[in-house]
């Protein structure tokens, strides 16, 4: 179908029609099947877009209301709730994970910080144990598969993005911390979500109808991969379609968390995935992060916590290369952080994460800033997706200018 300007809908505050003007022209350029974004700016909402379609084939619009699965950007809402938990005085992050958890004390790990797990250093990026949804289900049964893995190098002293293992380490961790037990899914949408009134979900309740969210496309992904490989860093490519590579195993197991389409399924939407399937409305990621990037008051988060959170990442003792990814990355405690190579935000200040096929939100305090943007066209970059940093740079393009 012929792109019609009528399908944009949304508001931007006067200054930012730049904004509106880039995500228009990624739907001009047939970039995009639907998407929204959102930005706000020293805690008032500047940009609300949204457009296109839910659903391709069924031509279903993409409406105020509609969600989106968010894949990897995902972390950044988990490390939220971690960084709350933080602020309750549940944990230290330089104290070892075995304090919290006992039982994590095994197969090498009995050393291992909450700093060094949150950063994707402990060498925990994939599971050995097979597991199939009905053990991620389980959540004394994963607890215990969690616990007893050992790490594939010794922490601390590499790094490697743990893709879909974070989500789970992090949710052990605050169950096991949490006075009342909960996984990271429950003490999120009780501690984050329902106080602020904002629409995101790890792990989709079932009183929320298909209709409402919006289906993802991404035929083929990891066979389309090959015909993207100048978007891609070559070596992440062919190690993830190596068997047996760490790359290989850290998206494999279960082998339907790397399927895109599974994604689509109730199985899928309803189980919690807290480092890669969380579902929830643009705007309220962006303003998620606009408590964080105005000083985190209104969540309680204590200045401490969000010092460490803005402090530009320790790398590992052998430097920022990533033994997934196959390039240089820079994480800190749940969150992605700006690198030479790739910077967003206004400094080192920035964080937030990025999601498979082009989402991101994040969050830049000396601006005061926060940004969130997903579709439901898969793109193929690791990090900066053009669609994306379109819009955000012609957020902070406005802000300049004001």
């Amino acid at each position: 179908m012929k792109f019609k300007e009528s399908m944009i809908h949304g508001h931007v505050e006067p200054g930012f029609e730049k904004t509106r003007e880039a995500f228009i022209d990624n739907f001009r350029r047939g970039e995009e099947v639907g998407a929204a974004c959102a930005a706000y700016h020293k805690g008032k909402k500047v940009v609300d877009l949204w457009g296109g379609f839910r659903d391709k084939k069924s031509k279903d619009p993409w409406k105020e209301d509609t969600m989106i699965l968010v894949f990897s950007t995902t972390k950044g809402i988990s490390a939220m709730a971690v960084a709350l938990a933080h602020s309750k005085g549940y944990f230290e992050f330089d104290e070892k994970v075995s304090k919290y958890w006992p039982d994590f004390a095994q197969n090498g790990k009995e050393n291992i910080t909450v700093r060094q797990l949150l950063s994707h250093q402990a060498g925990l990026c994939a599971i050995d144990e097979p597991m199939d949804l009905d053990t991620l289900g389980n959540i004394e049964k994963l607890g215990k598969i969690l616990a007893a893995q050992a790490p594939l190098w010794e922490p601390g002293k590499r790094h490697g993005y743990h893709g879909v293992t974070l989500g789970w380490f992090e949710s052990e961790l605050i169950r096991q911390i949490d006075p009342q037990h909960r996984t990271i899914g429950q003490f999120f949408a009780e501690e984050i979500a329902k106080p602020l009134g904002v629409e995101f979900y790890i792990g989709l309740p079932d009183h929320i109808p298909d209709s409402r969210i919006a289906n993802l496309h991404a035929p083929m992904y990891a066979f389309r991969m090959l015909f993207n490989m100048e978007k891609l860093p070559k070596p992440f490519v062919k190690a993830f379609l190596k068997k047996g590579t760490i790359t290989k195993r850290a998206f494999s197991n279960p082998k339907v968390v790397g399927q895109v389409s599974k994604y689509n399924t109730r199985e899928m939407r309803r189980i919690e995935l807290p480092a890669s399937n969380g579902i929830g409305l643009v705007r309220d990621i962006a303003r998620l992060y606009s408590i964080f990037a105005t000083g985190g008051k209104e969540l309680g988060i204590k200045p401490e916590t969000l010092e460490a959170i803005m402090t530009p990442a320790a790398e590992p003792e052998m430097g920022r290369f990533d033994e997934v990814l196959q390039t240089e990355t820079c994480f800190s405690l749940g969150f992605l952080k700006p690198f030479p190579e790739y910077k967003f935000g206004t400094s080192d200040n920035a964080f937030g994460t990025p999601g498979a096929g082009g989402s991101f939100g994040f969050a830049d305090p000396d601006t005061q800033t926060s940004f969130a943007y997903a579709m439901n066209k898969s793109g193929y970059y690791l990090f900066a997706d053009p669609r994306e940093t379109s819009i955000s740079n012609a957020v902070f393009e406005c802000i300049e200018k004001l």
